[in-house]
C-alpha cells in the first residue's frame, strides 16, 4: 500500500479539495481507496457525507480500539473514508503519549495494507507531532501552492522544517493551485518557477468556479463537471504525475 498526504503549512490553497478529487480519481482507476480526513475542520468529509464513528480517536491510538472501526463506505465504488473527528484538534497531545511519537500514525495505517492499496490523508496546515507523522507515514506529501510569495514561502518554512527535524524532504512534491493567469505574478511563477518548486509536479491547477462548487454539489468534480473543464482536467494530470511517482 502507498501512502498519499496532502500538506501545506498555509490554509486556503486547495488542499481538501485536491486530496477529495484525487481520491475519487484514484478509486475510478481501480486503486482501491481510502481518504482519512485529518483536518479537524473537515471539508474532505463534509464533499464525502462522511460523520464521525463512535469509536474515539484516543482509544484508537492506545490500541483498545482497532482502527478499522473507524473507516465508513462513500458513496463511490473503491472509495472509503475515515471522517474527521473534532476531538482531531488534541492530536497532538496524544501523539506525545505514544512510543515512539513520529510512527504511531504509520503503525495505524499497516493494517490497511490488506484491502488498499492507496491511503490518501487530508492534513491540517501545522508543523507539529502530527505533521511529523504523516511525514513519516507518507510515500509523498503533495503540497498545493498557489503561485504567489505568500504561499511559496509558506513551503519554504515547510522544506526547512523537514530538513531540521531530520525528515525526509525528498518526500515533499508542490504543485500549483488555485492559479490564475489573469495575473501577471502568477503568469511569470508558473513559467519560471522559483528553485523551492523543484522537484514540484508539472500540473497546475486552475482557479475555478467549478472546484467551489464541489462544495455546493458535495462531491468530486467528475461527478458533476464537464469532462473538458480545466480544472478538472488539471486533477486528472496531477492524478497520473502522482501514480507514476508511487509505482501504483
Amino acid at each position: 500500500m502507498k501512502t498519499l498526504a496532502l500538506h501545506n503549512l498555509k490554509g486556503g490553497v486547495g488542499k481538501s479539495a485536491a486530496a477529495v478529487n484525487l481520491a475519487y480519481l484514484a478509486a475510478s482507476n481501480d486503486v482501491p481507496t481510502l481518504l482519512w480526513d485529518l483536518d479537524s475542520q473537515g471539508a474532505a468529509s463534509w464533499y464525502f457525507h462522511g460523520e464521525p464513528a463512535a469509536e474515539k480517536t484516543k482509544s484508537v491510538l492506545s490500541g483498545s480500539t482497532p482502527v478499522g472501526r473507524l473507516v465508513k463506505p462513500s458513496p463511490y465504488r473503491n472509495l472509503d473514508l475515515i471522517p474527521a473527528d473534532f476531538t482531531y484538534r488534541y492530536l497532538d497531545i496524544m501523539l506525545k503519549k505514544v512510543e515512539p511519537p513520529r510512527e504511531a500514525l504509520a503503525r495505524l495505517l499497516k493494517p490497511f495494507s490488506e484491502q488498499y492499496a492507496l491511503t490518501i490523508l487530508d492534513c491540517p496546515p501545522s508543523l507539529s507531532y502530527l505533521a511529523d507523522n504523516i511525514f513519516t507515514a507518507a510515500d509523498i506529501v503533495a503540497a498545493p501552492v498557489v503561485p504567489t510569495f505568500l504561499s511559496l514561502r509558506a513551503l519554504e518554512q515547510v522544506q526547512d522544517y523537514l530538513r531540521a527535524e531530520k525528515l525526509e524532504p525528498r518526500k515533499l512534491r508542490p504543485f500549483y493551485s488555485m492559479a490564475d493567469r489573469r495575473r501577471s505574478l502568477h503568469r511569470e511563477l508558473i513559467e519560471q518557477p522559483p528553485p523551492v518548486m523543484a522537484r514540484g509536479f508539472a500540473a497546475v491547477v486552475p482557479y475555478s468556479s467549478m472546484v467551489e462548487r464541489m462544495g455546493e454539489r458535495r462531491a468530486p468534480m467528475a461527478v458533476y463537471a464537464p469532462s473538458e473543464d480545466p480544472a478538472l482536467l488539471a486533477y486528472a494530470e496531477l492524478w497520473l504525475e502522482i501514480k507514476a511517482a508511487l509505482k501504483l
